[in-house]
């Protein structure tokens, strides 16, 4: 049961973070595209906004697909949440614990299943096993 577990939590956060991935690099499903979020990362205090921004965008997007299909899990476990844990901090914090309040409830979730992820592997369904 654990292997099957370990693929509902790669499939349910890959599709999350690839489906916001699409919305930040091609502007899909209403989303901004790079440059559109390259706009919100200035405005953030990211410099260079622009390199910062194809960096996200692609890390979320790449990252999504190979926790989906199972390719080094662990690595592509590890940058989301990095990137997880940076929106948090610079987007939520400030804003307290809970959703309601735009705080960072939904990004401790994300980033506690990226840490999962991390520690748990890819598990016996994924595309090399």
């Amino acid at each position: 049961m654990l292997n099957w577990g370990i693929l509902v939590l790669r499939l349910g956060i890959g599709i999350m973070f690839m489906a916001h991935g699409l919305q930040m690099t091609l502007g899909l499903f209403g989303g901004p595209g790079v440059k559109g979020f390259s706009g919100m990362l200035s405005n953030l205090g990211f410099f260079p906004a622009l390199f910062w921004s194809y960096v996200a965008s692609y890390t979320v997007l790449i990252g999504g697909l190979l926790l989906i299909i199972g390719v080094q899990t662990r690595p592509a476990a590890t940058l989301l949440f990095i990137f997880i844990l940076t929106a948090g901090i610079k987007v939520h914090l400030s804003k307290g614990f809970f959703l309601s309040n735009g705080g960072i409830e939904y990004t401790f979730v994300i980033a506690a299943a990226c840490l999962a992820l991390v520690l748990l592997g890819a598990g016996k369904f994924s595309i090399f096993h």
